[in-house]
């Protein structure tokens, strides 16, 4: 991994990222990547403090396992994750961080080993009465060296023999700085030499006091040693609940440093698809500054960049596999998270540097054939080369190649290449999962654009390279005569054939789907109209059985001579028959919008179609959704009269918003009154200036507009809108 992270340049990054953790950790989070993505975003929500920093519970555990005494710094770092974990829970949240945090139930056992240690983890000797009492004891005897110290300073007896006044401290020994022959008024213990030649005197007048203080300290720490073995005890009883809170705490410390460093630098947090396609939106690579931002599209299975030298290939090459390596790992970055895919890859591999030295004795494209032959052993990896022609003849390169990118293909990887190759790039150009990429050059300024065009192979421009770069134009002039026109010529037809392949093959792509579309319709009406038959056999037969079975109920009565019983069964017969012809009416009549209609008592006009058994109709200027079934054509539709009303708002909002130096509540008041302005003028875009800063009133900013019911979307300004600084809002 880490040699992955420095073939990327991504070590500063990384490093700068792992400063946020609390503890040291791992980058990769073991377990549901899904599921840690969505507590990282509930977090992201949610304003809170860093938490303190906690060594490894390895060794702690590991005590208390063989029942061991813990130190009070061990037992402190307990006492700061409990800690931490009580201010999250007593602020009641709401969502998944709320039911995590209610997952942690603090035992009274263990609150009476918190209440012994302040906030930064001394002990509260004021709990014990006799260590309070020894406290004090040794408060007096300090105060008793200070005293014969100063009167010692203050002697005119020794005054001559003292190099300072200032009490020093050496060996945790107070002592005096003085000169030879301090002897005859001075009895103390030499416990040094000074540079200038001076002594430094311990004097005897304090020997006593200290010896005092020595042994409080022993009782002391025989109490703490007591207090220690206690709480060791009570925590050995509690080791499910301390196992329990070190794990999720590794988990929580993981989260928090993504949030937070995300905040710090005003990075997007997004995590890796479960497919292989990559899209970056305005993806800034971590090494660079005032770079422009990359955007590129990766669906396919290969993506081969040509074009200038020094025009930013080997760089965009690298963005493409550390996006992959940050979304992998969920490690911000600066991306346009909202219009950016990247996809899951169990391998990430790059084949960028020389392999070439004098230690391993092995020649640059031996060096590169035997890093290929370590891919071949992967599947499902995302594997970058740089200049993949690198040491060997071209022609016998493209061809070897070639078949190489056919095989990983056939494997499962997905590769992105760079190369000077347009012979490669060419026999890798009829291949449909294979996109091609050029470095774009500016031919009137001389110089790379660090931009790239999609779907073409590009010009190296050797020669105009090596003038930028200070060689002579004399020798850049005999180089081209040497190359010759020729050549220059192959080449251009080279691009030229490749470019017009591909959009050959992108034009029958449209045809071919559009005439798919078109025998998909066709299905589509076939099997619409055979439906339609159906339906109107279905009603023409169940019609005939109605008819049928109403002719036999009148047959019978007229044979019983029951006159009532005639006109009853009669009366069935005519409630059936008139319904089922105006039925088989409607499946005949095929209305269209603009038809005149008649709808029960009420006349109006189609305005609308839904297929062909739903129509919007418009009756004295109202708008009616019906089924087609119940309606009946008609020529008399009088005219609805039309009432137009119009609203003069006064415009009292501008296209832009400035919130610099505001609080997050002022900005959020202002905004909230911006936008209603900006609808009720009719704006459909503005943008909000907001800084970057901390980040917080950009945080606010971003809550905000997500919540707005009538914010359709928005996004970072271009960079000469204001970049990170402000936001382009779509209402």
């Amino acid at each position: 991994m880490y040699k992955l992270i420095n073939q990327l340049d991504l070590n500063e990054h990384i490093d700068s990222f792992k400063q946020f953790f609390s503890r040291e950790s791992e980058l990769y989070i073991e377990g549901d990547q899904e599921l840690h993505h969505k507590y990282i975003t509930a977090l992201d929500k949610i304003e809170f403090k860093a938490p303190p920093k906690v060594t490894d519970f390895s060794e702690i555990k590991l005590h208390l396992k063989k029942h061991g005494v813990l130190k009070f710094e061990q037992i402190f770092e307990i006492v700061k994750v409990v800690r931490y974990f009580r201010y999250f829970k007593n602020r009641e949240l709401d969502g998944i961080i709320g039911e995590w945090m209610s997952k942690f139930i603090i035992e009274e056992k263990f609150n009476e080993v918190d209440k012994y240690f302040t906030h930064d983890g001394k002990f509260e000797e004021n709990l014990d009465e006799m260590l309070f009492g020894l406290g004090s004891r040794i408060k007096e005897h300090k105060a008793n060296i200070s005293s014969s110290i100063k009167r010692l300073t203050s002697s005119s007896k020794l005054s001559s023999y003292l190099i300072d006044s200032q009490v020093h401290l050496l060996n945790d020994e107070e002592c005096l700085l003085v000169r030879g022959g301090f002897n005859h008024v001075l009895k103390g213990a030499v416990i040094g030499r000074s540079t200038s030649g001076g002594f430094f005197v311990a004097p005897d007048s304090i020997l006593k006091s200290k010896e005092q203080i020595r042994f409080i300290n022993q009782e002391r720490e025989a109490i703490f040693y007591t207090y220690a073995k206690e709480f060791s005890s009570k925590l050995a009883e509690l080791q499910p609940f301390i196992n329990f809170i070190d794990k999720e705490f590794t988990k929580f410390d993981n989260y928090q440093a993504r949030v937070l460093f995300a905040r710090s630098s005003n990075l997007q947090i997004i995590k890796s698809k479960k497919d292989s396609k990559i899209v970056l939106n305005s993806f800034i690579h971590p090494a660079l500054t005032n770079a422009k931002p990359i955007n590129v599209d990766f669906s396919k299975n290969i993506l081969m960049v040509t074009g200038v030298n020094a025009g930013g290939k080997t760089m965009l090459l690298k963005s493409i596999l550390s996006a992959s390596f940050m979304a992998k790992y969920i490690i911000p970055m600066k991306i346009n998270d909202e219009k950016s895919h990247i996809g899951s890859f169990k391998n990430i591999l790059a084949i960028i540097d020389d392999p070439q030295n004098v230690k391993n004795d092995i020649s640059t494209f031996a060096g590169r054939m035997q890093e290929f032959s370590h891919i071949f052993s992967y599947k499902s990896a995302l594997v970058g080369v740089d200049e993949i022609e690198l040491g060997t003849d071209s022609d016998e390169a493209a061809a070897l190649f070639k078949v190489m990118l056919d095989e990983l293909i056939s494997k499962g990887q997905k590769v992105v290449v760079t190369t000077h190759h347009k012979r490669l790039a060419a026999l890798m150009a009829d291949r449909n999962d294979v996109e091609l990429m050029a470095a774009i050059y500016d031919e009137e300024h001389r110089r790379p654009t660090y931009e790239f065009m999609q779907g073409i192979i590009g010009k190296s421009y050797a020669f105009e390279t090596a003038s930028r770069y200070g060689i002579s134009n004399k020798i850049v002039d005999e180089a081209k005569n040497v190359y010759g026109d020729n050549s220059e010529k192959l080449s251009l037809l080279i691009e030229r054939g490749s470019q017009l392949e591909r959009e050959l093959k992108q034009k029958h792509a449209k045809v071919d789907e559009k005439l798919d579309e078109l025998a998909k319709k066709e299905l589509d009406i076939k099997a619409e109209k055979e439906k339609l038959l159906q339906e109107i056999e279905e009603q023409r037969s169940a019609l005939k059985n109605s008819y049928a079975v109403a002719i036999n109920e009148a047959k019978s009565a007229a044979k019983a001579g029951d006159t009532k019983a005639i006109h009853r069964a009669m009366d069935k017969a005519n409630k059936k028959l008139p319904k089922e012809k105006k039925e088989l009416e409607n499946l005949q009549v095929e209305f269209k919008v603009g038809d005149q209609v008649k709808y029960h008592s009420q006349k109006g006009t189609i305005v609308h179609m839904k297929g062909k058994k739903d129509a919007t109709i418009e009756v004295e200027g109202m708008k009616v959704h019906v089924k087609t079934k119940n309606l009946r054509p008609t020529q008399i539709v009088k005219p609805k009269p039309k009432t137009n009303v119009n609203l003069h708002v006064e415009k009292r909002s501008g296209l832009k918003c400035d919130l610099h130096g505001m609080r997050a509540d002022e900005a959020t008041e202002t905004l909230d009154k911006f936008i209603s302005d900006a609808l009720i003028n009719g704006w459909d875009e503005v943008i909000i200036y907001h800084g970057i800063g901390t980040g917080k009133l950009s945080y606010a900013v971003k809550n905000f507009l997500i919540a707005h019911p009538r914010v359709k979307g928005f996004d970072d300004a271009p960079h000469h809108l204001g970049g990170f600084g402000a936001k382009v809002v779509t209402l």
